[in-house]
């Protein structure tokens, strides 16, 4: 994940490049509408990676095919309006969300903001294909080190 003053400062052919030489497969710029991102979406395209867009909880049906139309890779689900590492609703407006998002594209659903313990993927199961787990084993880590984030990682099979 990058920001566009990123791609901007460095180059977006270049940034994609070094992407590519990187062994990555794809990049989440959240501050990049699709429908201004012709470059960005070239570039990815010629070094073989997955531009991946975000969906939002509020996105109206027609604005997430849109959105759909231009990604590949997955698409990043956001379970919640607000900041990253806050509380999460797991709750049947979640669900309605992940079938309006479902309905959208054939791209794997990712989901993140919130997801932190085994409830929560168990809740995603059959509603999404990726749980993202990012803040909390960022705090993990920064407790535990990676043998904490392997224990978490165990605990939410």
């Amino acid at each position: 994940m990058s920001y566009y003053n990123v791609l901007f400062r460095q180059g977006v052919a270049r940034f994609a490049e070094r992407m590519r030489t990187a062994r990555l497969q794809g990049a989440i710029v959240p501050d990049l509408p699709a429908e201004e991102g012709a470059e960005y979406l070239g570039a990815m395209q010629a070094c073989g990676l997955a531009p991946i867009f975000i969906f939002a909880p509020n996105t109206p049906p027609a604005r997430l095919a849109k959105i759909a139309a231009h990604g590949r890779g997955f698409v990043y689900c956001v379970a919640r309006k607000g900041v990253t590492g806050s509380e999460t609703q797991f709750s049947s407006e979640l669900t309605a969300y992940l079938e309006r998002a479902r309905a959208a594209t054939s791209l794997p659903l990712a989901v993140g903001f919130g997801v932190k313990e085994r409830a929560d993927v168990d809740f995603l199961r059959g509603k999404a294909d990726i749980a993202v787990i990012g803040s909390q084993t960022l705090k993990v880590l920064a407790r535990d080190g990676v043998p904490g984030v392997g224990r978490l990682l165990a605990s939410l099979r």
